[in-house]
């Protein structure tokens, strides 16, 4: 099994995302990753999907999405010059001042950036790859992570 990444545009409608999902499902592979959202067109989505697969069974999967009716394109970034992003809200908890400040510090340190400072949490953002996502998810346990919110990858091929 390796991971790859797919990338699937398809019209905007009702009902497709279950669809596309299904033909995953139907044949036990675990979605790892999806992100779904409009393109510049208003009218098409665009799903970023990192599934575990065989590759040979993979090939079946892709050939069914391209039969798909609402499918428009489907895209095997796997491998290939891509952009990759992901998006982390983390809520921290920050009830001492100096935990708290030990926090902004490592939001600073990193890039990353606090959205939401409450009486007892710290709520930090944080859009890059996944290595950096993880860095800092390591960086903050140490203070207790109390909610979490990740998005899956979104990729595009590089024009290298």
């Amino acid at each position: 099994m390796a991971n790859f990444i797919l990338s699937v545009l398809v019209e905007n409608k009702f009902g497709v995302l279950a669809r596309v999902s299904g033909l995953f499902s139907a044949r036990g592979f675990n979605i790892t990753s999806l992100a779904v959202g409009e393109t510049e067109d208003p009218e098409i989505s665009r799903m970023t999907i990192v599934v575990d697969a065989d590759e040979r069974i993979l090939e079946q999967v892709k050939k069914q999405l391209h039969k798909l009716i609402d499918t428009i394109k489907v895209l095997d970034l796997t491998g290939k010059e891509t952009v990759e992003r992901e998006l982390l809200l983390v809520k921290v908890n920050a009830d001492k001042t100096s935990v708290r400040e030990k926090i902004i510090k490592v939001a600073d340190t990193t890039g990353a950036k606090i959205v939401d400072i409450g009486k007892k949490t710290i709520t930090i953002e944080e859009a890059g790859d996944e290595h950096r996502i993880k860095a800092l998810i390591e960086l903050l346990k140490p203070y207790g992570i109390i909610e979490m919110a990740r998005t899956g990858k979104v990729a595009l091929s590089s024009d290298k």
